[in-house]
């Protein structure tokens, strides 16, 4: 499927631009007889289906401000505009370089016909054709419409046949569609070199400006490309023969009295005078911050059943369709979020450190920022930094299109202790209260097993964890273990609820596992073994794990990520699916009751030194400046991996979700190192606070008594920190 959509788009885009001089005059013989009737019966197209027929056409998406344009896609460079919003000069320029009688004949013009038929006898080879405007669009539709590269063919080949075809449909045609319709449709499918397909397109690309501002010497210009757009390229090395068309097509509108002498001359006597634009296509070039988002965006599309049956169907719909999409895109938090990773590491270094904003109780995607730039050229790129591939491979640094960021098929990273989030709710779910006391020595002697080359194994084959410090020894609830992420506290609360648990708590919240291990690990036959998971060694992205903590800051609504607002189509209804719902709508579900999410909330305000509203935080968090810092209630969590080969901070507001990270996607074996830990926690509380700036300060909910306390516990009032 992915090799037959290659070639139609080749074999459209090939003979759009032979048509305009292949496509001439056949002996008269070739209009009459069995065969070609029977050939004409056999090609036949319903007149409805022409005049349903709208072309091949730009797909714009924007900004969420609906006005800042951030790609374009196409396969035929076009926007389809109204007659209303073409110049008069263009109109009458296209009439005098095409179809001198467009306005008297009824879709073929048979004195030009005949008039070219002596002609060609004469030269015996084609010299003049005789296609009128209303034929030359019918040719286009159905060379548009065709499904294959033989149907393209078919659509296009030189044979009495053929043409016969055209003529016949092009009288039909005239007796259900009036001129000027015919005359706007033909100017939006009309080829005109470089790209560009339609008049808004060609005034764009060689004048920089729109169709309705040509001027008379701009239009003859562009009228006269539609013949032979390469043999006229006025942007060639020779524009010698591109003005010699253009003052034909001058001196044709003299004579047809669209010009009076004087004007004719004066449009003659001006030089040629180009601003040429290149249109960029899919998410190249794109502007510094805004391509890693462009290429979730695709990724996103391309998955979505209600867009068509295939990934490769859907794509050629977007570049096709002419939709108006409004991504989620806030332009203001994008340029924040950016500024932080920039701020912190450099563009040229081999560690990404980047973030995700997600809206909680919506999953609107607000910005995705990482230090590198989005392109394919990775001749100036550094060193790759696994020795092993060093000599063959350069490093994805300064410039790759690798999704790091989520919403690719990129597996991620080890998120560490960020996973601990996923054991404390899945504890919640099941009626341990905050208040849960456990005993979290500095190693603990699990029931779970690892493998002989573990860093943890102890005795036999016990997997056996310990905490980061000797200070966390002593008994923790899950406020304090929570907010000093204290390992052993967490693998003891793990074994009570279940790994398995844990895990399918980690999915519900929208986690997916794309590594082999990790995928058995998480099967329905190992998960209740996985006593690592809380710990973090999974794999997963900033995307993912800011649509996870969105989720609690949500009061437990899910909400998939989604990069979009709105998706039009380019007649202007809203894309649906197959059950009439908007592709672009939310798609959200209550995957928890309010009280766990919000007993989790009140656990990670103690990570944050935001302090919990019910409990004892039993001292300060691992990441207690961020609260200082934002500067309103804010909740969170800090990872690290084994050897701090990646560190990551989750921080959550009822109005904003940041996840950020940073690791080598190169080389996962290459540490980070301390001096680097704390960057994602930094970029990531500086984010939230100047983002959030000028907005209305929102309080976290407390959570019952019961999910505090236990089933048992008596009420009590609760102070809110502000």
């Amino acid at each position: 499927m992915r090799v037959a959509g290659g070639l139609l788009t080749l074999a459209r885009t090939g003979l759009v631009v032979g048509l305009a001089v292949a496509a001439l005059i056949y002996p008269m013989v070739a209009l009459t007889g069995v065969g070609v009737k029977r050939g004409t019966d056999a090609l036949s197209m319903p007149v409805g289906a022409l005049r349903s027929s709208l072309p091949a056409q730009t797909s714009h998406v924007y900004a969420a401000d609906g006005t800042t344009l951030l790609a374009q896609f196409y396969e035929e460079y076009r926007t389809y505009t109204t007659l209303d919003t073409i110049s008069p000069n263009m109109q009458r320029a296209i009439v005098a370089a095409e179809d001198a009688r467009f306005w008297e004949h009824h879709g073929v013009d048979f004195k030009g016909v005949a008039r070219a038929f002596v002609a060609n006898q004469k030269a015996g080879t084609v010299s003049q054709g005789a296609s009128t405007l209303t034929m030359q669009y019918v040719r286009n539709v159905l060379r548009d419409s065709a499904d294959t590269p033989a149907e393209v063919s078919e659509a296009t080949e030189q044979t009495g046949a053929r043409k016969l075809r055209e003529m016949k449909l092009a009288i039909e045609l005239e007796k259900h569609m009036g001129k000027p319709e015919i005359l706007e449709r033909y100017l939006n499918v009309a080829y005109f070199g470089h790209r560009a397909y339609g008049i808004l397109a060609a005034a764009e690309v060689y004048f920089s400006k729109r169709p309705a501002d040509l001027t008379v010497p701009e239009a003859a210009l562009l009228a006269g490309l539609v013949q032979a757009p390469s043999s006229y390229d006025p942007a060639g090395s020779d524009a010698a023969p591109a003005v010699q068309r253009r003052d034909y097509v001058i001196d044709r509108m003299a004579d047809l009295g669209y010009l009076d002498t004087a004007a004719a001359a004066a449009a003659r006597a001006t030089p040629i005078a180009l601003r040429l634009s290149e249109p960029p296509n899919d998410c190249l070039p794109a502007r510094p911050g805004w391509g890693f988002f462009c290429g979730m965006f695709r990724s996103w599309w391309s998955d979505q059943p209600g867009l068509g049956d295939s990934p490769n169907e859907r794509l050629d719909r977007l570049r096709r369709g002419g939709y108006t999409v409004i991504t989620s895109l806030d332009l203001r938090v994008q340029e924040i979020a950016q500024a932080q990773v920039l701020k912190r590491e450099r563009t040229r270094s081999p560690y990404a450190l980047g973030q995700v904003a997600i809206e909680p109780g919506t999953g609107l995607i607000r910005a995705m920022a990482v230090n590198r730039t989005y392109s394919l050229d990775r001749a100036s790129n550094g060193p790759h930094s696994d020795p092993r591939q060093r000599k063959r491979l350069r490093g994805n640094y300064p410039n790759t299109v690798n999704p790091l960021l989520g919403g690719g098929d990129m597996a991620g990273y080890q998120a560490g202790s960020t996973f601990k989030m996923f054991t404390l709710l899945a504890a919640l779910e099941q009626g341990l209260p905050l208040s849960t006391a456990i005993h979290s020595p500095r190693t603990f002697v699990s029931k779970y097993k690892t493998g002989r080359d573990s860093p943890a194994r102890c005795g036999a084959d016990s997997w056996c964890p310990s905490n980061a410090s000797g200070s966390m020894t002593g008994r923790q609830t899950m406020w304090s273990g929570f907010g000093k992420s204290v390992n052993t506290f967490f693998v003891q609360l793990e074994q009570r609820v279940g790994a398995e648990s844990a895990v399918r708590m980690a999915e519900r919240l929208g986690l997916h596992w794309r590594t082999g291990i990790d995928k058995l690990q998480a099967s329905p036959a190992k998960a209740r073994t996985w006593g690592a998971f809380t710990l973090g060694v999974a794999d997963t992205t900033p995307l993912e794990m800011a649509g996870a903590f969105a989720t609690v800051a949500a009061d437990g609504r899910h909400c998939e990520p989604i990069p979009v607002m709105s998706i039009r189509q380019a007649d202007g209804a809203e894309a649906v699916d197959a059950k009439g719902v908007a592709v672009a709508a939310p798609r959200c579900e209550q995957v928890l009751s309010p009280d766990v999410a919000r007993g989790a909330v009140d656990a990670a305000r103690c990570v944050t030194g935001f302090k919990a509203a019910t409990g004892d935080c039993g001292g300060g968090g691992t990441a207690s400046r961020v609260y200082p810092t934002v500067r309103r209630p804010v909740a969170g969590k800090s990872g690290t991996t084994d050897d701090n080969r990646a560190a990551w901070f989750v921080g959550m507001t009822p109005g904003l979700t940041v996840a950020g990270f940073i690791a080598d996607p190169d080389n996962p074996l290459h540490r980070v190192g301390p001096a680097n830990a704390g960057k994602p926690r930094e970029a990531v509380a500086e984010t939230l606070r100047d983002a959030l700036a000028g907005t209305a300060v929102r309080q976290f909910t407390p959570p019952s008594m019961t999910v505090a306390y236990g089933a048992n516990a008596k009420p009590r009032a609760f102070k809110q920190r502000r």
